[in-house]
């Protein structure tokens, strides 16, 4: 698949050059980094986050989960998790569960997870199941200059339990 026309117009805009990686189709960040054989820490996942006055687009590497206390409370509002339908509404020109991280291109609410910043190389999801785009570090930070930089992911549970759409998370729950 060729990149949607809303990524590939906000990547010209702001003058990003950028490299389309194809792989055999997947359905995590995850295995993108495996498929692509790029660091699970260099794949920026973006997590989508509905909370009372909308949704807002969380962006981590794909070896981390959001925070969801933390980022409930650094936006003063409860949030959970939104579902792919949901978020469908909002990424229109893309396949269900592909979405890119970068929010603002689709006039979403972006944060970004600091860790990233660091990468030199940036791999995301670029509409599809079977294709990542490539940015080189310092174009990635470009394009996230204005939104907010926080720590808001951190370490899978070891158990393996994760936390489900819909489940909502207050600060001191």
């Amino acid at each position: 698949m060729v990149i949607p026309a809303t990524l590939h117009q906000y990547l010209r805009r702001n003058g990003v050059s950028y490299d389309v990686i194809p792989h055999q189709k997947t359905s995590s960040s995850r295995m993108n980094a495996r498929a692509t054989h790029v660091p699970e820490a260099s794949v920026a996942k973006a997590v989508g986050i509905k909370r009372k006055k909308g949704f807002v687009l969380a962006v981590v590497p794909a070896s981390r989960e959001v925070g969801l206390r933390g980022l409930g409370a650094l936006l003063a509002d409860p949030v959970c998790l939104a579902t792919e339908q949901e978020l469908q509404g909002l990424f229109v020109d893309c396949e269900v569960g592909a979405i890119p991280p970068l929010g603002q291109a689709y006039g979403i609410r972006t944060i970004v997870d600091r860790q990233l910043l660091d990468q030199d190389d940036i791999y995301f999801e670029s509409g599809d199941h079977r294709t990542v785009v490539h940015l080189k570090g310092g174009a990635f930070r470009q394009l996230m200059d204005k939104v907010p930089h926080r720590n808001i992911s951190r370490k899978p549970r070891s158990n393996g339990a994760r936390s489900a759409p819909g489940d909502v998370f207050y600060w001191g729950a």
